[in-house]
C-alpha cells in the first residue's frame, strides 16, 4: 500500500505577494508601453536578462523581431518568446512558483552564475530614497546573484511602484542605471532619482493607446 505521504503530496509553498494573473490587469496600458521603451534600449546581438514579472513580462511582444539572448527566470516569458520568437532562451534550475510564473532555487544558480548580460530588466514590490524593493526573501536572493551578471540595472516601474514599500531592500539607487515609468511620476520622485545619478526614461502612454485602438 502506497504510503499516504505519495498520495497527497504536501502543498507547495507561495510567494508573498499578489498573483501573476492578478497583477497582469493592473495598469496595463503604462506596462505595456514601458515594456515597449525597454525593448527599444535592447540591440540584436546582446545578451539580456529579464527578472519576472508583469511588466517585464510585457516585453516579449517587442522582443519577437529582435535577435537577443535571453535569459529569464520567468517561466511565461520562456515559454512566450520560446513559441513567437527565435531568440535563444536561457532559464535556471529550481522550483516553477505557479502563482508568480517564476522559476527559483534556494541553492543559488550555477547557470546565471556564468551568464554576462550588457543589461537586466526588472520590476519591482515598490521603489524609494532606501533602493529598490521586494515582498519575498527567496525572490531577493535570486535577483541578488543575476544583478551581478549585469552591467546595467533597468528598473521597469509604473509611477504607483513609488508609492509601494516593502521591508526587503533588494539595492540602492546607486546600483540603478535608469528607471523607465509613465508620465504619473510625482516630482519628488523625478528629483529623488535625479540627486541619485539615475536616468529616467518616461514611456509615452498615450502613443501605446492608439497603437491599441488602431488594433482594435
Amino acid at each position: 500500500m502506497a504510503a499516504p505521504e505519495a498520495i497527497n503530496p504536501p502543498a507547495q509553498g507561495g510567494l508573498v505577494g499578489r498573483p501573476f494573473s492578478v497583477n497582469e490587469t493592473i495598469n496595463i496600458a503604462q506596462k505595456r508601453a514601458i515594456a515597449r521603451a525597454a525593448a527599444d534600449l535592447c540591440s540584436d546581438g546582446e545578451p539580456i536578462i529579464i527578472n519576472g514579472g508583469t511588466t517585464t513580462y510585457q516585453m516579449v511582444h517587442f522582443l519577437t523581431s529582435k535577435r537577443v539572448s535571453v535569459f529569464t527566470n520567468s517561466f511565461a516569458i520562456a515559454e512566450y518568446l520560446i513559441h513567437n520568437s527565435r531568440n535563444p532562451v536561457v532559464i535556471p534550475g529550481g522550483t516553477v512558483y505557479r502563482e508568480q510564473n517564476v522559476i527559483l532555487s534556494p541553492f543559488g544558480g550555477v547557470v546565471a552564475s556564468h551568464f554576462y548580460a550588457k543589461r537586466m530588466f526588472i520590476g519591482c514590490q515598490g521603489i524609494g530614497a532606501h533602493g529598490l524593493m521586494e515582498a519575498d526573501p527567496m525572490v531577493v536572493q535570486s535577483e541578488l546573484g543575476l544583478i551581478g551578471q549585469a552591467d546595467e540595472l533597468i528598473v521597469l516601474a509604473d509611477s504607483s511602484k513609488f508609492m509601494g514599500r516593502s521591508s526587503l531592500i533588494l539595492c540602492g539607487l546607486d546600483r540603478i542605471a535608469a528607471v523607465i515609468t509613465d508620465s504619473g511620476i510625482r516630482d519628488e520622485d523625478r528629483q529623488m532619482l535625479e540627486t541619485a545619478g539615475v536616468r529616467l526614461i518616461v514611456a509615452d502612454t498615450t502613443a501605446q493607446a492608439d497603437r491599441q485602438s488602431a488594433v482594435a
